[in-house]
């Protein structure tokens, strides 16, 4: 006779450790795309600023902790944009504006990778929810097996 229950026991804790550990990466990657999307509404306010502001307007601008300066604008084409990298430039009002639509793209690609990566990581998880379910079955048979042995021994 086998002993049923030991190795599967074993074996079921460690699927449900991996299902586990691949909620929390989705859980991670969920919150790598929010940030991503909140650098994406930055860019659009920063375009749209950009693009309805003109030399002589006057701007609130931030200077941290919620604080703001008011400030002229001397020349809307001296717009320093950031590059990535700790590296900007300056870029004049159009130039500024086509560098954070790439930015956008950029921002945009890679959600999209993280989005298929996610999908990846659901369907790995689907696959050992199966395997789960199935030895769960296969250790239901064998617990009735034995049930119905020892039954027929005690006849």
């Amino acid at each position: 006779m086998m002993g049923g229950g030991g190795g599967g026991g074993g074996q079921m804790q460690q699927i449900s450790q991996e299902i586990e550990q691949m909620d929390q990466e989705i859980e991670a990657i969920e919150q790598e795309i929010e940030g991503l999307r909140q650098e994406k509404t930055e860019a659009d306010e920063a375009i749209e600023a950009i693009e309805t502001l003109e030399s002589g307007s006057t701007v609130q601008v931030p200077v941290g902790g919620d604080a703001y300066v008011r400030a002229t604008v001397d020349d809307i084409d001296e717009i320093v944009v950031s590059l990535g990298g700790g590296y900007a430039a300056e870029r004049d009002q159009e130039g500024a504006v086509s560098s954070l639509e790439t930015k956008k793209e950029t921002l945009d690609d890679r959600i999209e990778d993280l989005q298929s990566e996610i999908a990846e990581v659901e369907t790995e998880k689907e696959e050992l929810e199966q395997q789960a379910q199935q030895m769960q079955q296969q250790q239901m048979q064998q617990m009735m097996q034995q049930q119905q042995e020892e039954q027929g021994d005690d006849e």
